[in-house]
């Protein structure tokens, strides 16, 4: 369960959404004698255990019992539609129905459709039963069809229902603003987002997180046993520990299955998005009114991470600014370096290499304002931030414009395999399934330094790793210093148009004439210079009979010269399909 520790929770009351709260009482009401509030209502259900509806019998549409109820309508004439509304309980004597018994259930599919919450029915007067196919189409739909008792009267039915629902909201609306201005104090003392999750987990018991914008989980609290994982079903996190934002709605969930214990809101200030608040439940389904909670303390989310990040932004200012000047050489000696490391957290008086990822060209998507971009490139920062921390807490990460540098340590006997190894397992976590802020990036690794005056060194060769591996493998390349042979020597030459020319001259028309023939001589030539001519060896690797390659052989000498014959031009030609590797020459 990817769930921090739980904490003792809180007992605050509950939450409504700000945004949401308009007047209690709709000011204009609707034509027709429609009564009603806004907002969330009574279930059907409910409603019918009121002392007004004692001894209404449902006649049709039991499966839509949960229907909400937030206003009513009587219906006085068999034109009602125009007038109906979404979550109405529709009261008729039956007159309006009498002459029309052919076309009742096309009129029960037009209302079902305009979601009304049920038709309550006063039989006897004017109509004794109602017919057959309109009870039959309300079956079918899940739109209750209720009769109602002989000695009730409509204004009875109306002020008890409107009563209750009125009563629900005022409650609601008090909980919700004790409880934000209970998860306001805790930010506003110095609480956290681990603060405020420990209440919100009292508020609505089971357990809430809270995570970047891609799904980190930065905060959390709540149940973590067995149990609980059991009845989420948590298949909402990627093996990673990455909460799949991109596969989870946001806002009320349809009732039903164990999606519906689980909630999602998002975290906004502005425009920029700063992640998820997440609820989990085990013993029941989340309500709308639980994700109008969870939405209010977005709000009080909001604020926190803001606090947050105008307080980080200050100190990650100073440690960049810091670890910018030792990766120049221009933060002092070894000594004074390690020593002021130390006083910020930071070990590098040890064994360690430098990883940098940076994020590939054509990776931010086309116009975004200067706020969202950087926001992107935080995101993708604390992404590696965490993931770090996790193996060495006291390794240096440091976001810049396009890069995120690490300094990580490596114990002494770790070769390239290990630590390639190590990182690239960092780098899958920092993914996840598209996490790090939704952009592919490359990653370079230098050679193990042991001295803080070593860092620009290092810098510089995970620098050129990444550069050199991205035109070796493309976008999303991770390479270490050393696993770039010959590459580092041609990445030296600064005028790719010299590099273009050298291929050209040395392989001819299996370069400028890019037919499918001359693609597959290339691969067979490939083949050849690295099993280092052995016949045998090519042809067995390339499937091809051996007086095929042998054919081939002789082709390729005739245009490209003796080179079985020649240690000079195999070098040549080595090089050249080497270069023909590099991406962007």
């Amino acid at each position: 369960m990817p769930f921090g520790d739980a904490n003792a929770a809180g007992t605050v009351p509950s939450m409504g959404n700000v945004a949401k709260d308009s007047a209690l009482v709709d000011r204009e009401l609707p034509a027709h004698g429609a009564l009603g509030v806004p907002g969330p209502g009574l279930s059907l259900g409910t409603v019918l255990e009121l002392e007004c509806l004692r001894g209404a019998r449902v006649l049709a549409g039991h499966a839509g019992l949960d229907r909400l109820v937030s206003r009513l309508n009587v219906m006085e004439v068999p034109d009602i539609l125009p007038w109906v509304k979404p979550q109405e309980l529709l009261l008729t004597t039956g007159y309006p129905l009498r002459g029309v018994p052919h076309s009742l259930p096309v009129l029960v599919s037009e209302l079902a459709a305009r979601g009304l919450a049920g038709i309550a029915v006063k039989l006897g007067r004017y109509l004794s039963e109602l017919p057959a196919a309109m009870l039959e189409e309300a079956d079918r739909l899940g739109l209750p069809v209720i009769a109602l008792p002989d000695d009730v009267g409509f204004d009875d039915i109306i002020n008890q229902v409107l009563t209750e629902v009125l009563n629900r909201q005022a409650a609601m609306l008090a909980r919700a603003e004790d409880a934000h201005r209970a998860l306001v104090q805790i930010v506003l003392t110095g609480g956290g987002l681990d603060r405020l999750c420990e209440e919100l987990a009292g508020i609505l018991g089971g357990a809430v997180m809270v995570t970047t914008a891609d799904g980190r989980v930065r905060a959390s609290a709540g149940a973590t046993d067995e149990d609980l994982a059991g009845a989420l079903a948590l298949d909402c996190f990627d093996p990673t520990g990455r909460f799949l934002v991109e596969g989870e709605p946001v806002g009320a969930r349809t009732p039903g299955g164990d999606r519906a214990r689980r909630a999602v809101v998002r975290i906004v200030a502005g425009a920029l998005d700063h992640g998820r608040l997440v609820a989990f439940n085990a013993s029941h389904e989340l309500t709308p009114d639980d994700v109008h909670t969870l939405e209010r303390a977005a709000t009080v989310a909001a604020l926190a991470i803001t606090k947050a990040q105008a307080v980080s932004a200050v100190e990650s200012k100073y440690q960049a600014d810091f670890l910018r000047d030792a990766l120049a050489g221009r933060a002092g000696t070894a000594e004074r370096v390690t020593a002021h490391a130390d006083s910020l957290g930071w070990d590098i008086g040890r064994r360690m290499v430098v990883v940098v990822a940076e994020t590939d060209p054509h990776a931010t998507p086309r116009g975004l304002s200067r706020d969202e971009v950087r926001s992107l490139q935080d995101r993708f920062a604390t992404a590696w931030h965490q993931v770090v921390r996790v193996r060495d807490e006291r390794a240096p990460v440091v976001g810049f414009s396009q890069e995120v540098v690490s300094v990580l340590g490596v114990p002494d006997d770790a070769d390239t395999e290990s630590i390639s190894r190590t990182v690239r397992e960092m780098v899958r976590v920092v993914s996840g399934d598209g996490g790090g802020g939704r952009r592919s990036f490359s990653t370079g690794i230098s050679r193990p330094i042991d001295s803080a005056d070593q860092l620009p060194q290092a810098y510089e060769q995970a620098c050129k790793a990444v550069s050199v591996g991205r035109q070796m493998h493309g976008p999303s390349a991770l390479t270490h210093f050393d696993g770039l042979g010959i590459f580092r020597l041609l990445s030296l030459v600064p005028d790719t148009a010299e590099l273009r020319s050298f291929v050209a001259e040395a392989l001819g028309e299996l370069v400028t004439n890019d037919t499918p023939e001359n693609a597959d001589l290339r691969t067979t030539l490939s083949v050849l210079l690295d099993t280092n001519l052995n016949v045998a060896e090519t042809a067995r690797i390339l499937h091809f009979h051996y007086n095929t390659l042998r054919y081939r052989i002789v082709k390729l000498e005739r245009m490209l010269g003796p080179f079985t014959s020649d240690p000079n031009l195999r070098l040549t030609l080595s090089l050249a399909l080497q270069v023909v590797q590099m991406r962007g020459i």
